[in-house]
């Protein structure tokens, strides 16, 4: 393909996906990745796109805040849409209501589910308002104060919003896990949207890569007895795959 047309097909993507990323894009169009960085660094040159590590994200806001999320996107890519792939298949096919964190892998989850018209979806994140803007899926935002490290709302008006309803799945991730702990994350006021979500939900999917098993942040975000599953992208060692067992938490992996 000539770099004229692959750039036009790189334009529609980016401008449809709000963002891409350069292995995928080299195994689609068959040249090299250096190829695709070349052509990133076109379309970043006209301003269409802010190149990032592994990537480029569609020019949508503010630099800083669409570098800092795109960074989060681009890490255990391939775990997060495994993780996502068992998610999709785990909402059931009737309509029910999901409450989804701001997370880049409930954000891999919640695209798998952008074209299912039965499904309401209530979120904090900002990123999920634009990127699903042209979805099926129906979108409830909680509103809020922006924060822009996390791009998502948080204070009074979304902590209410979250209490006004309740829902039937939630969505969410963490930065880390500890056995018989609990679950962490690195920032409190998220910290806090998330536990509200949780407890307004029948039931808890915990989303996280092989990565997060053993690992402490910043604040506890809530023990894991109040989670339902836990999906992650490979089999725990056997002390996790235990000790879920016993608490009759559904492992899927």
């Amino acid at each position: 393909m000539a770099q004229k047309n692959r750039l036009e097909s790189i334009r529609s993507i980016v401008k449809a996906e709000k963002r891409v990323v350069v292995s995928d894009l080299s195994k689609q169009f068959e040249v090299t990745e250096e190829t695709i960085r070349r052509d990133l660094e076109k379309l970043e040159g006209e301003g269409l796109v802010t190149r990032t590590y592994g990537g480029a994200v569609l020019n949508m806001g503010n630099t800083e805040v669409r570098i800092s999320y795109m960074r989060r996107t681009q890490i255990n890519v391939e775990e997060k849409r495994a993780i996502a792939r068992i998610v999709a298949e785990q909402i059931p096919k009737r309509g029910v209501t999901i409450g989804a964190d701001s997370s880049s892998t409930v954000m891999e989850a919640v695209h798998l589910l952008s074209n299912r018209e039965d499904l309401l979806l209530l979120t904090y994140s900002a990123n999920i308002l634009r990127e699903l803007e042209d979805s099926k899926i129906k979108i409830l935002s909680t509103g809020g104060v922006l924060n822009k490290k996390s791009y998502s709302f948080q204070g009074a008006i979304a902590r209410n919003t979250i209490r006004d309803y309740h829902m039937d799945i939630a969505l969410v991730s963490c930065k880390g896990l500890q056995l018989g702990t609990g679950a962490f994350d690195s920032d409190e006021d998220e910290a806090e949207i998330k536990r509200l979500l949780v407890g307004q939900s029948q039931k808890v999917f915990l989303l996280v890569d092989h990565t997060k098993f053993g690992k402490l942040a910043f604040t506890k975000l809530f023990d894991l007895d109040q989670v339902d599953v836990v999906i992650t992208d490979q089999r725990p060692d056997d002390e996790w795959v235990d000790w879920l067992s016993a608490n009759h938490i559904t492992l899927l992996y």
